[in-house]
């Protein structure tokens, strides 16, 4: 990997375009190094992984609303242009690319159930199947060109990541979701550097905004936010192939996104992006949730799961205090000033970016489910909100060195536990990471991957769907050109009448 040093630029100082991060970015994406086998593996479960979660959210409300909108865009198939699928409707319904991108990037990051990556800033790289492969199908590209556009999207956002954070300037992490759909895409269609230059930039001024969507009361634009970085990724590649330009330098200039968004004029940036011929392994790197939750309580989950039976009586506990990381701490802990996360009436949304909710249900029941652990009577019970409201966090240095290091076997997304009980007794325990991570008691492989997709889709597609996308996406990378279309699921008319009314729109 090499260093870039990444800064904002006077409007007079000589800046070649060659020293551009976008043109360095489009030389990543132009590169045709071989996808590695190992890659090539992962990228085939992370497409279960995206299919498992987007079946168990098919028929929520926000769901239900990306697909009526992408359905009242409408497409007339034509050659070449074949047109997307999206997730639930047989595969020759069809719409245009960038609303599939949006229906099923919504689907997938509804219930806050795939992948994620979590360095100088948080990402959930997953979001950029649901943009590419819909691009793929419209355009009649093989699965072969579907990996290697996915290896690059995994890569450069994963490699903004880790040198560029977003949060600490309050700008949400799908600014570098954008760029990143814009450079798989590029490698995906083959396009010249020139274009995904342009493509880039465009995508990474459309997606920049506020980290409101989630502070506070949390809303159904938390799932939108990703979907809308996706659609605006496509639009941009689109525009670029016909000619049209972007802002320049998109990151650098006098006016851009770092000088005026991020760390100001004097900020330095360093990031870490694949040399001429070095594979794109970035995805490896990436690890997926057993939990449907914040990352950042995967393993508290696990960590609450272990210690039911060291504490016993749960009524005894007078307070627990969980020891983490500054992001941890600030996101979806005591750190973030946040009331809501301790209002029984919160959103699903608001409560799956609230530990001390999540640890209290997770030490009562000892499991956690990715409906039932949010329903309203359970986030209401007497006994839970007792316990929720002893719960709170502090940073812990040790964590958030952890957290941010490179070193694979000391990074850590974990906590420890102190429960204090009314005895004044103490019981102490910790979990880096959580039992799924790659390091963790139970890492995913693809047995992991099925399963998870076997039971989010129970109830929602009948068996012998379940049996035949699965043998499609473990030989997607196999798939002909044009072939790709076989890469979703469809369910029944029952199964979507039984989602909800959704009203009329302006489409």
């Amino acid at each position: 990997m090499k260093t870039n040093i990444v800064r904002a630029r006077g409007s007079a100082e000589d800046f070649p375009r060659a020293e551009h991060l976008a043109t360095k970015i489009a030389e990543v994406a132009t590169d045709p190094v071989e996808v590695t086998d190992a890659v090539r593996e992962m990228i085939v479960n992370r497409i279960i992984d995206n299919a498992a979660v987007a079946a168990a959210s098919l028929v929520r409300r926000p769901v239900s609303s990306a697909r009526v909108q992408a359905l009242a865009a409408g497409y007339q198939p034509r050659a070449g242009r074949a047109g997307a699928t999206v997730f639930g409707l047989p595969s020759d319904r069809v719409v245009s690319p960038e609303w599939a991108a949006w229906a099923n990037g919504v689907a997938v990051r509804e219930l806050d159930f795939h992948d994620t990556f979590l360095a100088a800033e948080y990402s959930h790289p997953g979001d950029n199947i649901p943009a590419i492969l819909a691009v793929a199908q419209h355009t009649g590209r093989s699965g072969a060109d579907l990996i290697r556009g996915l290896a690059t999207g995994y890569e450069i956002q994963m490699d903004l990541v880790r040198g560029i954070c977003l949060h600490e300037h309050k700008i949400d992490h799908v600014a570098h979701l954008g760029p990143s759909v814009a450079a798989g895409l590029g490698t995906l269609l083959g396009l010249d550097a020139e274009t995904i230059y342009q493509a880039i930039g465009q995508a990474l001024h459309t997606t920049t905004a506020t980290r409101q969507s989630r502070k506070g009361e949390i809303s159904s634009w938390k799932a939108y936010a990703p979907a809308f970085a996706g659609k605006m990724g496509v639009e941009a590649v689109d525009r670029a192939m016909r000619g049209e330009g972007a802002p320049s330098p998109i990151w650098e200039g006098a006016d851009g996104v770092i000088a005026w968004l991020l760390g100001g004029p004097d900020a330095e940036y360093q990031l870490p992006l694949p040399g001429p011929g070095e594979p794109k392994l970035a995805i490896l790197d990436s690890y997926t949730k057993e939990h449907s939750a914040e990352y950042q309580s995967q393993a508290p989950i696990d960590l609450a799961r272990r210690m039911r039976s060291q504490i016993g009586d749960l009524d005894q506990i007078a307070s627990i205090v969980l020891h983490t990381s500054h992001h941890t701490h600030v996101v979806i802990g005591t750190g973030s000033g946040d009331p809501q996360k301790f209002d029984p009436q919160a959103s699903r949304e608001t409560l799956d970016h609230s530990v001390p909710y999540i640890f209290a249900v997770a030490l009562q029941d000892g499991t956690w489910h990715h409906e039932r652990s949010y329903a309203p009577e359970r986030a209401q019970r007497p006994d839970t909100v007792e316990l929720w409201h002893k719960i709170s966090t502090v940073e812990d240095p040790e964590w958030t060195r952890r957290y941010h290091s490179t070193d694979p076997n000391e990074k850590a997304f974990g906590a420890r536990a102190v429960v204090t009980l009314k005895s004044g007794e103490t019981i102490t325990d910790e979990l880096a990471v959580a039992d799924a991570h790659p390091l963790g008691a139970r890492p995913f492989v693809r047995e992991q991957y099925i399963e998870k997709f076997t039971v989010l889709a129970e109830g929602v597609l009948d068996a012998a769907e379940q049996r035949r996308f699965l043998e499609v996406a473990q030989r997607a990378p196999e798939l002909a050109a044009g072939e790709l279309d076989q890469l979703t699921f469809t369910v029944s008319d029952q199964v979507l009448a039984g989602g909800p009314a959704i009203p009329e729109g302006v489409f």
